[in-house]
């Protein structure tokens, strides 16, 4: 059975989202049990009965949005663009159009406003975070920051994520206050939050609302794949659309 996350946030009820976990497919290990990507070397045809099994169990209105995500800040814009489109991100304001990204440790976004005019999913790494793919996304919205909610899915937990000096620079070259978001970790290394770093930026953004953020796909090896932890491994798949 799948059972998905469903994020607790304040937004119209026409909003439908939904994030999955590794629990209800088909797919067999390593890829065990919903992995819902097509590039990670599982059987083509597990792949596919999971996405089926997705859309029937939640009466999705299409297929998924699913993007070629390249760790990039691209956003899509599903009415002018076709699936499978190199993007890191998706936009819509139409009825029916199920924006998707694919992750398994980097950084899900679901973002929409109060009246839920729009919805976009955002796929963040630390190299697209670095990038600006938030900043990409929501100036993509074209819609007060202020009146923008953001969710943040499962991603590897400031506990678990440890990287190298260059990472850390990276992001302090940019902006210096994302240096309260590393903690020094052995010899030029550190433990970065990517939440932190998400949360950093929607702030000076000036985004009015952000929720999430209180998974480890690293530790929480029954619910979610980890490409840190396992290397050969599956997809989870953060989807929003309207409902109108």
């Amino acid at each position: 059975m799948i059972t998905p996350l469903t994020p607790d946030w304040p937004v119209p009820d026409h909003v439908k989202s939904l994030i999955t976990t590794r629990q209800g497919g088909v797919s067999l290990p390593p890829y065990d049990s919903l992995n819902l990507a097509h590039h990670v070397g599982d059987d083509p045809a597990a792949v596919a009965r999971n996405r089926a099994l997705l859309k029937a169990a939640y009466q999705l209105p299409d297929d998924p949005f699913w993007l070629n995500q390249v760790h990039g800040c691209r956003v899509a814009d599903s009415a002018t663009e076709t699936p499978g489109c190199e993007a890191d991100a998706v936009i819509s304001d139409q009825s029916g159009v199920v924006c998707a990204v694919l992750t398994a440790d980097c950084l899900p976004l679901l973002i929409t406003d109060r009246s839920g005019h729009r919805v976009c999913a955002v796929h963040a790494g630390w190299r697209g975070l670095a990038a600006g793919v938030i900043e990409s996304a929501v100036s993509r919205m074209d819609i007060s920051p202020a009146d923008l909610v953001v969710w943040l899915g499962p991603a590897i937990g400031p506990g678990a994520f440890e990287v190298g000096a260059e990472v850390r620079q990276a992001f302090i070259d940019s902006s210096a206050s994302d240096e309260a978001a590393f903690k020094s970790h052995g010899d030029a290394h550190w433990l970065a939050d990517i939440y932190q770093l998400a949360r950093l930026r929607l702030a000076r953004l000036g985004v009015g609302y952000v929720g999430g953020g209180d998974y480890c796909t690293m530790t929480q090896t029954d619910l979610f794949y980890s490409y840190r932890r396992e290397g050969v491994t599956g997809r989870m798949a953060s989807l929003i659309w309207l409902d109108q």
